[in-house]
């Protein structure tokens, strides 16, 4: 009985918050037929928004599976002085509003940048942009299951003769897969969809540096719903496929780990 409530008021929720919008969302894209919203796909300037935010969001997510990683892997073998500052500015992105991202990378990387990096305005910008906000995901899923690794299982790798890249390829990272492969699709979802790190950094410049969560606004702004909704079905679906790969290559290296 209280476990059929429970599902009962889980499934009620999922379907409030996520189910029925995105149902919506496909209704309302498809309400002028198939080639109405291939039309609205197609279009120059929204194609061009939307293959800078997959591209954008695919070569960030491979940085942050990388280096994200390494990141872990320091915060938790390592012993430093600065690691507990370390541990706090790695989840700056979580609690800093992303408008003030935005703000924060503008005066770094402005027209008066003191870095002397002026990528404000350009493509380069978003790769930035995106980078910041999605740094702490796969170091967060990661450092867990790092700190929960038996030892004694890498030492006796070691003792049977197996060299340091063997133990981390045949032990270690089939036991980091799941964690990465989370963490990857929670970095490349974040970065499909984000908006408020861009407004100020990028210009929202057309073919340039416009990514398709810009487009959506002004696709609402100009009454165009169906459109709006057209390239959040588009991102929906990439953001769907990309999850659904990242799960199949981390059970393929935990089968073959």
């Amino acid at each position: 009985m209280a476990s059929g409530i429970g599902l009962g008021i889980t499934m009620l929720w999922f379907s409030l918050l996520v189910l029925i919008p995105l149902v919506a969302v496909i209704i309302t894209a498809s309400a002028g037929g198939w080639s109405a919203f291939a039309d609205q796909l197609t279009n120059e300037q929204t194609a061009a928004a939307i293959l800078l935010t997959i591209r954008s969001a695919l070569v960030v997510t491979l940085i942050n599976v990388v280096i994200g990683t390494v990141i872990a892997w320091v915060l938790v073998r390592d012993r430093f002085w600065g690691k507990g500052l370390l541990e706090v500015i790695i989840d700056i992105p979580f609690a800093l509003p992303t408008i003030v991202a935005g703000l924060v990378l503008l005066s770094l990387y402005g027209a008066e940048s003191p870095l002397g990096l002026h990528w404000a305005n350009t493509s380069m910008s978003v790769y930035l942009a995106l980078a910041f906000v999605t740094l702490p995901f796969v170091v967060r899923m990661v450092q867990p299951v790092l700190e929960e690794l038996d030892a004694d299982v890498e030492e006796a790798a070691a003792s049977l003769g197996a060299s340091r890249l063997t133990t981390f390829r045949r032990i270690i990272l089939p036991s980091l897969a799941p964690a990465i492969a989370a963490g990857a699709a929670l970095s490349f979802a974040r970065g499909m969809g984000e908006y408020g790190s861009l407004v100020l950094l990028s210009g929202n410049l057309p073919f340039e540096s416009e990514v398709a969560s810009v487009r959506i606004l002004s696709a609402i702004e100009n009454d165009n719903s169906e459109g709006a909704a057209a390239i959040a079905a588009m991102l929906l679906v990439v953001s769907l496929l990309v999850i659904v790969v990242l799960d199949l290559i981390q059970r393929r290296m935990v089968r073959r780990g």
